[in-house]
């Protein structure tokens, strides 16, 4: 077609194919987020709805809902973008507007309600803490969240006193008793093979000695020193995922207005 056909109006071809792009990338992460709700990994989602509160909301449905909005969105906005189609361009960009503004909302929420939130990942870990011999999934996840954040409990070691395996009532013939799982135990470097039993019995000494064999730190807290500790790295993270979600927008409707201008030109 001739340029004058167009009177020198055209759709910029980098804007397009950015776009492309842009989609393509976060299309595989939403995929990927789809897929892992089908995966192995939803038995342990499973596992997890049953130990707490979520009124009857199952997090494999959370997961394929959220995962197959976002495919979608991401569907619309590739195919929007090559074939010029200005209702999935306005789909895409309006949508995410709206992923932008429930993100915002969700992070305002959490700071004005973040002692709630506190007390519901207590709630949470203790409720994992009773539930901890019942499935081996369950049981790694509370193993890799102990050893990585170096912590025992919710708020310490006493609260495997929840676990009916690890309590320390006289009735309790486990052999565990008054223990705690291997996971809250201080590593040696010079250990190349894991001791499974180094937390048997480490709660009947006295707290003085107890902190030379086991990590005496809560979960909670832990969790709340490394978020004090890289605030600059979680805080950029989100303003990035923010940019990033705006300039998807600002693209998106760049694009619109080009191929409305080219439209209105024939």
């Amino acid at each position: 077609m001739s340029g004058n056909h167009y009177k020198g109006h055209e759709v910029s071809c980098c804007i397009k194919y950015f776009i492309f792009g842009f989609n393509i990338l976060f299309w595989v992460r939403r995929l990927s987020m789809l897929l892992c709700s089908l995966s192995p990994f939803q038995g342990v989602l499973s596992n997890i709805s049953s130990i707490t509160d979520l009124g009857g909301l199952d997090p494999v449905w959370l997961f394929m809902v959220v995962g197959g909005v976002m495919f979608i969105l991401g569907f619309a906005g590739c195919i929007g973008a090559l074939r010029e189609n200005t209702f999935l361009l306005k789909f895409f960009s309006v949508f995410l507007g709206i992923i932008f503004f429930l993100e915002l909302t969700t992070g305002v929420l959490a700071f004005v309600f973040k002692d709630w939130i506190k007390d519901q990942l207590n709630l949470f870990i203790n409720n994992n803490i009773r539930a901890y011999r019942d499935d081996i999934d369950l049981q790694n996840l509370i193993d890799f969240t102990q050893e990585y954040w170096e912590c025992c409990g919710a708020f310490g070691a006493d609260d495997w006193n929840l676990n009916i395996y690890f309590n320390c009532t006289d009735g309790n013939p486990s052999r565990e008793k008054c223990g705690v799982p291997f996971s809250c135990c201080t590593k040696d470097p010079a250990e190349d093979v894991i001791n499974t039993q180094c937390g048997y019995d480490i709660r009947a000494k006295p707290d003085s000695e107890q902190k030379d064999y086991i990590n005496v730190k809560g979960c909670v807290p832990q969790f709340e020193k490394w978020l004090q500790d890289n605030l600059t790295l979680v805080a950029g993270i989100f303003i990035g995922v923010a940019l990033l979600q705006i300039f998807g927008i600002c693209l998106a409707q760049n694009l619109v207005s080009d191929i409305e201008a080219v439209q209105a030109s024939w």
